[in-house]
């Protein structure tokens, strides 16, 4: 059962994203069109704090017009290695310098039409730095229990499918 690309256009060139209308072959020989956003990969990470509390960053997303609290993430830097981008990332909106930083997973958040890779760590033994912000962004930095953490998933207060992924997967080493 072979998908092949037949034709592939950009349809929209961005800053952030591109978007193509690809043709594929369907395995009983028709063919469909599908809508892709090319999007650089991406590295978050989970900081834990000496007391065990979870670092999150509260900022504006306005692809839904609302404040959102989420790990600390960005996209790498061309050829960046995802931990150095995930330890920049924390160190330039938290004012944290990650002392562990361990890998956990890569995975795509919108899989049916976008390729960005998210690559997670959680993140020990911090030192605090300085925030080092883009000139656009504004965030404001709040500290939770896993527990309180895990209350907002379910709550709806954290919505962020990284955050969520993240939050889930070191409650659940911990209990290990």
């Amino acid at each position: 059962m072979a998908y092949e690309i037949i034709r592939s256009e950009k349809v929209f060139k961005g800053i952030l994203i591109d978007i193509y209308h690809d043709v594929i072959s369907l395995p009983d020989g028709r063919e469909a069109v599908r809508e892709i956003v090319k999007h650089a990969p991406a590295a978050a990470v989970l900081p834990v704090d000496t007391d065990g509390k979870l670092i999150f960053v509260r900022q504006y997303r306005h692809s839904i017009n609302a404040m959102t609290l989420e790990i600390p993430a960005g996209i790498l830097e061309n050829g960046e290695d995802p931990a150095v981008g995930a330890a920049r990332e924390l160190e330039e909106e938290t004012g944290k310098k990650v002392g562990k930083l361990t890998f956990i997973f890569k995975f795509y958040s919108s899989i049916g039409y976008c390729d960005e890779g998210l690559y997670i760590y959680i993140g020990e033994d911090l030192t605090t730095t300085s925030q080092n912000l883009d000139e656009d962004e504004f965030v404001t930095i709040e500290r939770y229990s896993p527990d309180e953490a895990l209350k907002m998933i379910t709550d709806g207060k954290i919505i962020d499918s990284k955050t969520t992924a993240a939050v889930l997967y070191y409650i659940n080493s911990q209990k290990r």
